[in-house]
Parts: C-alpha cells; structure tokens; sequence
C-alpha cells in the first residue's frame, strides 16, 4: 500500500504580529516554525483596494534579488491600475493573508488589439513558493481571461515553468524585448493564431 504524504511544508519566521516576514533571516521577536498546507487552503479571488499594499510587498518580495528582476515590477502593477490596464488582478489567500499576486493586461499585435492579453507580473512569497500557489493563480487567471473573451496569452519567462501550461514559442509571433526568442511564449486559446510584434502596455517601460 503506498503510504500516504504529508501536505506542503515550508519552515517561515512567523512575528508576534503574526506577520509573515519578508526577509530570509529572523528578526527579533520572531519564532521559527513549519507549517502544513494544502494547495486546497488557498483562496483565489479579485483583487480589492485594500490589497493594494500588500501586493506591492509580495511583489517586490519574490522578485528581490532576481537576475531577471530590475525592481520595477511592483511599479508596472501601479501603472497599469493607474491607467485603467489591468484587466485582471487575481490575489492568492492563506489563513486570510495575501501570499501571492498575478496581473493579466491586454497586448497589442501589430498594433492592433486581438483581444489577446499579456501574463505577469506574478509573484508569491518566497517562503511560500514552489508548492503550487502561482500555479494556482495562472490557471485561474488564464481561465478567467476565456471567460472574458480573450483569443490567446502571451508572456516573458522560463519555458521550464510556462511549458506545463500549455505555453510555448511561436516563431511569427515575436516580442523584441525578450532576451531571447525562447523567452518569449504565447498559448492560443483557439486555433488561429496571429503573426506579428507582441507589444505590452506602456506602463510595462515607463511612468504614465
């Protein structure tokens, strides 16, 4: 008989403010503690103004330290909210604290919207990551976003992580900025797929 296994565990510093601690090493006042989940205890749901903060935290939080990171992520978040761009903002929950964030905003192909939609920034604590929250909240995302009518999403990323998704590289379909043309990855939700240059909204490069 197989032995059965024991849900996700991730050793975290835990304050007596009961705050999750941003940072890998202990503070003063903190107990050092694992905890058991299951993926099942994580809440996905919209995003609501008073998780405004918090998703700034998280998201400065899991991309600090990247190679891949120039620290503007939380930033491009608030530009696309302050221009009316984000068109979903989905927030993972745990025990009633925010632990992961994902944006999806519409592409342009060419120039012209294709009702296709762009994934990311996304991002969940780093203590908590790896045991199945951002996939949670992608496939959530990207469910939501069919729903809404959307044909396709692209995105910049690992092709390790974004391949179990279904997303892979499309040679006529291109975005000039990814490091590299493997970076760069597009899932249709249909079988047409367009051709030409991916462009993300403005406030993925600068200040609006």
């Amino acid at each position: 008989m197989k032995k059965a296994q024991n849900p996700p565990c991730k050793t975290v510093w835990f304050c007596r403010a009961d705050r999750i601690s941003v940072t890998s090493k202990p503070r003063k006042k903190c107990i050092y503690i694992s905890i058991y989940f299951s993926i099942m205890d994580i809440t996905i749901r919209q995003e609501l103004p008073k998780d405004i903060e918090a998703i700034v935290r998280i998201t400065f939080a899991a991309f600090e330290g990247k190679p891949y990171a120039d620290g503007t992520e939380p930033l491009i978040i608030e530009r696309l909210r302050k221009a009316e761009a984000l068109s979903l903002s989905l927030v993972a929950e745990l025990d009633k604290k925010l632990v992961g964030h994902v944006a999806f905003s519409v592409v342009t192909i060419d120039g012209k919207n294709k009702n296709w939609y762009g994934l990311g920034p996304v991002s969940v604590l780093p203590e908590l990551q790896k045991q199945g929250i951002g996939t949670k909240l992608i496939k959530q995302g990207l469910s939501l976003i069919r729903d809404k009518g959307a044909k396709g999403c692209v995105l910049e990323g690992s092709p390790i992580y974004y391949q179990r998704f279904g997303f892979k590289t499309y040679p006529a379909l291109f975005y000039e900025g990814a490091p590299a043309p493997e970076y760069f990855m597009a899932l249709p939700f249909y079988v047409d797929i367009p051709q030409g240059k991916v462009q993300f909204h403005k406030a993925f490069y600068a200040d609006i």
